[in-house]
């Protein structure tokens, strides 16, 4: 299957603001991006991967929606602008399609608004509930380009971002729409590092996915966005999987059944075999659970032949965003900025588990083949929301 082309994504991720600093990024030994603070939990400093200040309010006509989590779409609206123009000249407005994944959206306007000390209510700080909706994502990015046309957001936990991809290469495979911008957007807040805290699953420390004694993830923030068009060449997203686990509220599957049936629904609408696979972008969280079942559902379809990493322990758990940033991070090593042809080794903060299913973890010294590379990567959500996507380059 050829897919879908995606253009090259705007990014605000604590690992920088270019898919070139992603690259970088995620090539480095140490994940610098990762910070200690005591501005989201009630009790204690957590580590958070946080992007830079966006101290500057959107525009007048936009400052309805003004929130971080707006201001960061906006970043990244500003660096996708070219590609939506050209579509609009190609296409017109009402060919163009907005899909969206978040898992909080805006909240943390309405967090700081209870918590500013000055007597007024809430509403009378600047206030809105659309600032916090989920469907605020879409219809923003929607105003922002003035598209008349679908504009809808997918909130699913941490798979969210992915779906979103994915519901916009069926809309453009249906002949639906022309072009698709599409990705997600979680900025931090308080209600998620509790409620993981809550949950027992955020790490008491730095997280360290795949290593002995891990103990959680940390939470991260993103923004990105694609524009996605059934153009020839390029990055493609040319597989898409999807599965629900049926077992639990949060926790996986034990035995990863549903991670396994999204692998391999996203290699057979890719129309390839797990031997056509060149790396695997883990969802790898570094709680015990999920880093449990998810290595025996690789090992399962690929066994111990194709390396494979976590990149959320120099991001974070981006959450809604996850599934976009870690699309960015593929776009990036199919790039041409990756002349070297390298991947991200896994940084082990300790010793490996070795009681987790025998995956071929990364090393500075693996390489993508020069042509015909294929990269998964996996997101995963609570409710045993699953998806896999599927990339590959055509030059």
């Amino acid at each position: 299957m050829k897919g879908v082309k995606l253009g090259k994504p705007g990014v605000f991720s604590p690992l920088g603001t270019t898919p070139e600093q992603l690259l970088q990024g995620i090539m480095a030994a140490e994940p610098g991006a990762m910070r200690s603070s005591e501005a989201f939990h009630l009790e204690r400093a957590t580590v958070v991967g946080q992007a830079r200040e966006l101290s500057q309010p959107l525009s007048e006509s936009l400052a309805h929606w003004d929130c971080r989590n707006n201001r960061m779409l906006a970043y990244c609206c500003e660096q996708i602008d070219s590609q939506v123009q050209d579509a609009i000249n190609r296409y017109g407005r009402d060919r163009l399609a907005v899909i969206l994944g978040t898992s909080t959206s805006g909240i943390e306007a309405y967090e700081q608004a209870l918590w500013a000390d000055d007597g007024r209510p809430p509403e009378a700080r600047s206030y809105h509930y659309r600032k916090q909706e989920m469907g605020t994502c879409a219809l923003f990015v929607a105003e922002r380009f003035e598209l008349p046309g679908i504009a809808y957001t997918i909130s699913t936990a941490c798979s969210s971002a992915a779906k979103a991809m994915a519901a916009a290469a069926r809309l453009l495979q249906q002949g639906k729409v022309d072009a698709v911008i599409c990705g997600g957007s979680d900025s931090l807040c308080r209600l998620t590092v509790n409620g993981f805290d809550a949950l027992e699953s955020y790490s008491k420390g730095q997280g360290a996915p795949l290593t002995q004694g891990r103990d959680g993830i940390n939470i991260g923030e993103a923004s990105v966005l694609f524009v996605m068009t059934r153009e020839a060449g390029g990055v493609r997203l040319c597989g898409a999987g999807e599965s629900s686990d049926a077992h639990h509220v949060s926790a996986p599957h034990p035995q990863g059944r549903g991670a396994e049936a999204a692998m391999r629904g996203a290699l057979a609408m890719a129309q390839i075999a797990p031997e056509a696979i060149s790396y695997i972008n883990l969802h790898g969280t570094g709680t015990p659970l999920n880093d449990a079942m998810e290595c025996d559902a690789v090992y399962r379809i690929f066994g111990d032949r194709v390396p494979v990493s976590s990149t959320k322990g120099m991001t974070g758990h981006t959450l809604g965003a996850a599934g976009a940033l870690e699309a960015a991070m593929c776009w990036a090593l199919l790039s041409d900025d990756n002349s070297e042809f390298k991947l991200p080794p896994q940084r082990l903060n300790g010793e490996r588990d070795t009681s987790l299913s025998p995956v071929l973890l990364a090393q500075e010294s693996h390489r993508l083949p020069r042509v015909g590379a294929y990269l998964l990567s996996n997101s995963f959500a609570f409710g045993g929301s699953n998806i896999a996507l599927i990339f590959s380059c055509e030059r």
